[in-house]
């Protein structure tokens, strides 16, 4: 029996280019790149140098502040290149992939007869803690904590988000395994958040349901938290995603490091927008076929168009994405602009054009944001109607500006993570930059909480 919770906050995006259901193909990449930069909170501790024959599973990288969490290789193959940036800063390993891929081999075990101890050693040592999630900050997890429970989103409202049913149902086995797993890690219960009656994930055992029903951020972990048991002041809460629970899950049942997922290419400068087998650190050069000619003129996102990265051709895909998003950078200028009496190929939030009379119309979006910084509105309900979260994005957004750690620590930074404001960026007016705003507010919190 699930917990059922209606939020009335929210708002969907209405963009063409949702990729169809089916895996158009199987992307087996020469060169895969390892991003210490795809990994908040780990200060990385290189182990590799060029030339190393590494296995799919074999330790890239380690993090200097506890060294038992480590970065895997996805691919076995050989270190081509260790790419640096400014002052040495390490930015990737580049390994070029085996034709055959071979594999560490691990031990096998059944996560029902480990203790907890068992359990974490065997995450830690096959490189697969970096997806334990920390709340608050949305931090790598710190395997010596003890988290007060353990959330996992079943559901991607994002716009163009690959379907998590579509990716994971026939994962179920792998998952449910990983699920006896990080039952074990916990003092309290592990949740799973759902929006369909009939999913997949409602066939899970030892856990507690949740079932979501709203608009765009609904199925971001951090608004369920919010809406299940906020997270408070001293308190730690881990999140998970299903790529993250298979590959756990088959790493105990396998013995294997497993990271292959659907990774849907989606968007309205999309060929064709389906899904693809791959693994992160995946090129984008690689979805030649998806935009074909356009790569002057397309901007190439690793995630969601909310909150994902800009990757560009040259870009690869982000270790937690499970969708790339492909859209048309908007550099033409507007005559008249928002002042043209009719724009109904724009859609709008506030009933500026008659886009609110057709709303199941889709929009070829593109990333021109019609105007530049202003003055901040002042308003919170405006951000706060597409924010179901009892918090105050505008006040905390301008705490984080200030960087007054108490102000932030009132208006709720615990609870949130960049992805969460997406869509007050989103309608924002003032165009600010309110993600980029709370990550730097939350590097803040960790500098001066440490």
């Amino acid at each position: 029996m699930s917990n059922k919770i209606v939020l009335k906050k929210g708002l969907n995006i209405p963009v063409k280019g949702a990729a169809d259901l089916i895996v158009s193909k199987t992307v087996n990449p020469g060169i895969v790149a390892v991003r210490p930069t795809d990994f908040k909170g780990l200060l990385p501790r290189l182990l590799v140098k060029e030339g190393d024959k590494v296995l799919a599973g074999s330790p890239v990288l380690a993090d200097k502040k506890n060294a038992d969490i480590l970065v895997a290789s996805p691919v076995s193959g050989e270190v081509a290149q260790i790419v640096r940036g400014e002052k040495r800063k390490l930015l990737a390993v580049l390994i070029k992939a085996d034709e055959q891929q071979q594999y560490l081999e691990f031990p096998k075990a059944n996560p029902a007869d480990m203790e907890a101890d068992a359990v974490k050693a065997a995450i830690l040592a096959a490189g697969l803690w970096p997806w334990i999630i920390q709340r608050p900050y949305g931090i790598i997890a710190n395997p010596l904590d003890t988290p007060r429970s353990i959330f996992i989103s079943a559901f991607d409202t994002a716009p163009l988000a690959a379907c998590q049913e579509f990716c994971w149902a026939d994962q179920m086995t792998a998952i449910q395994t990983a699920i006896l797993a990080l039952g074990k890690l916990t003092s309290g219960s592990v949740h799973v958040s759902i929006n369909d009656e009939n999913s997949s994930f409602l066939k899970l055992k030892g856990v507690k349901f949740h079932t979501f029903k709203g608009k765009h951020p609904a199925g971001n972990v951090g608004v369920q938290i919010s809406n299940i048991a906020p997270v408070r002041k001293e308190e730690t809460v881990w999140t998970v995603s299903p790529a993250g629970l298979a590959a756990i899950g088959k790493l105990f049942a396998k013995g294997r490091y497993d990271v292959t997922r659907k990774v849907a290419v989606a968007g309205p400068m999309a060929i064709e927008p389906s899904y693809i087998q791959t693994v992160p650190g995946m090129p984008m050069k690689e979805l030649i076929p998806f935009y074909g000619t356009n790569a002057d003129i397309v901007r190439i996102v690793s995630g969601n168009i909310l909150s994902g990265s800009n990757e560009g051709t040259d870009g690869y895909l982000g270790y937690y994405d499970s969708t790339v998003s492909i859209l048309k950078e908007g550099t033409e200028q507007e005559l008249f602009g928002w002042i043209r009496p009719i724009r109904y190929k724009q859609f709008s939030t506030d009933h500026c054009y008659f886009s609110w009379l057709t709303p199941w119309r889709k929009y070829d979006m593109d990333t021109n944001i019609h105007g530049g910084a202003r003055a901040f509105l002042m308003n919170d309900g405006y951000y706060a109607k597409v924010l179901p979260m009892d918090i105050y994005p505008l006040y905390l957004t301008k705490a984080c500006l200030a960087g007054d750690i108490d102000k932030m620590e009132k208006f709720g930074i615990y609870e949130v993570i960049p992805e969460d404001l997406a869509t007050c960026e989103f309608v924002d007016p003032s165009k600010n930059n309110i993600q980029d705003t709370i990550a730097k507010g939350i590097d803040l919190m960790l500098k001066e909480m440490a």
